[in-house]
Order: structure tokens, then sequence, then C-alpha cells
């Protein structure tokens, strides 16, 4: 199959589950900045109750997880899987928790989630920045512009992680000469800083991949590559890395 033809037949397959109110593409696919091999992530928009039962009855190769799964919150669970030969993700959705968490972006409130492979964890507005992102290949769901509440709440929630991660550092790591701990405050800092940065700009955000990059934050690969164990100079990167995420708009 063509990619046209692949993703109208992943999207009515995904469709016909019970449940499923809406089908979308997300990801780079959806944001026109894939490559070939890039994977194809799929989301199903169900409401009243998802059986993942029912998606492994199709009978594509790969692992299908239970809901929650995959950290039990906004991002509640989803599949890896193999379809006409490409790599294939699908997310579960709870359209009620979405619509709940719009309407929470709105008025600028959102909360924290860890989420795995991410550094910092992600911001429950993620699954409205999906809803701005993604192309709806079944059913109707709305398009948000990035609130205006939201670009005034979250840099500063951001900031305040970022502040606290690098104060952790400083006075827990650094003395003891814990290069790999300071390392990783300083890529977590980064990220929350990025976070914060691409909400000040009302920008949305829905993986760490680009991150960095976007939020112009790509010389605190310098910082990190010249980490000694030294106190002293552990305690210089944290203070290099401060400055850089401090001037960063």
């Amino acid at each position: 199959m063509n990619d046209e033809a692949f993703q109208s037949h992943v999207a009515a397959r995904l469709a016909s589950l019970p449940g499923v109110h809406a089908v979308t593409l997300g990801g780079s696919r959806a944001e026109g900045t894939h490559t070939p091999g890039s994977d194809w992530d799929f989301a199903v928009y169900y409401r009243g109750g998802f059986d993942p039962e029912d998606l492994r009855a199709i009978g594509w190769d790969g692992e299908v997880s239970e809901l929650g799964a995959w950290g039990g919150g906004v991002f509640n669970g989803g599949a890896w899987l193999t379809v006409d030969g490409r790599h294939t993700d699908v997310h579960y959705r709870d359209l009620d928790v979405v619509e709940h968490e719009l309407a929470e972006a709105e008025q600028g409130r959102f909360h924290w989630e860890p989420l795995m492979f991410h550094l910092a964890g992600i911001p429950s507005y993620l699954v409205v920045a999906e809803l701005a992102l993604a192309r709806v290949l079944h059913g109707v769901l709305p398009r948000p512009a990035f609130p205006a509440a939201l670009r005034e709440s979250a840099p500063a929630m951001w900031r305040g992680r970022a502040a606290l991660t690098l104060g952790y550092a400083r006075g827990g790591f650094a003395p003891r000469g814990r290069l790999t701990e300071v390392a990783g405050a300083l890529a977590t800092a980064a990220a929350e800083t990025a976070h914060a940065v691409l909400a000040a700009r009302g920008e949305w955000v829905t993986n760490e991949k680009r991150l960095l990059a976007r939020a112009g934050l790509r010389e605190i690969d310098a910082v990190v590559g010249a980490l000694r164990p030294e106190p002293d100079a552990l305690a210089e990167a944290i203070t290099a890395a401060g400055k850089l995420f401090d001037a960063a708009t």
C-alpha cells in the first residue's frame, strides 16, 4: 500500500472498534517533519470505555497494552504494532479526559505527570496539543489554539521546576562529585526550561524529540559534554547551565 492507502486502511479498522468516536494521525507524519522510516502514530478517541482486546482481535503483530499501562494519567496506554511492514503506534485517548484537560488549559490550569522516555515528564495539556496538531482521519474533534491563560501560567511552573532541579544538583550532587547525577539534572532542567520557552511563545509540544532545538537550548550539549567529576567543576557547570536557561526566550 502507498502511504495514503495505508493510513486510510488503518483509520478505518480503528474507527470500527467499539466505543471509538474519532481517529487521528499524529506525530511527525501529521506535522510534515517525517522521514521515510518514521513511525506512524495513530490515536483512538473513545467515550465510555475502550477494550484493548478489540484492538488485539484485529490481528496486527505487536504489543497491545491495557488501559493505564503507560502511566495511568492522560497518556493512558496504547499499542506498538507492525502493520503492512510499518512501525505503527496506537494511543488510547479518553474523550472525557481530553475535554476536561482542554477546559482546564483554557483557564490556564494543568498538572504534571511522569511518563517513560520523557526527561521532564509531561504536562496534562499534552493531549490538548495533540488535538491542535494531529490530522483527523475519522470523526470530529476540536482544534484548539494555544490559550492565552496557559501562556501566562505554564512558563512560571516549568521554570520553577528547572530552578529546583538545578538547586538540588548544586547542593546534593556537585559537592559529592556525582557527575552522572549532575548530567541527568542538567538534561532534565534543560527540557523543563524548553517547555517554559515554548509555552511562552504559545507553541504546542507533544514530545521531547526536538524540544531543545526548538527552544534554542542545544548549547547545553557543550556544558554536559565538558563535565568533570571535581565538585568545583560540577558547580561551575550548573552555574553555566543556569545562565543559559535564564537567557532562553
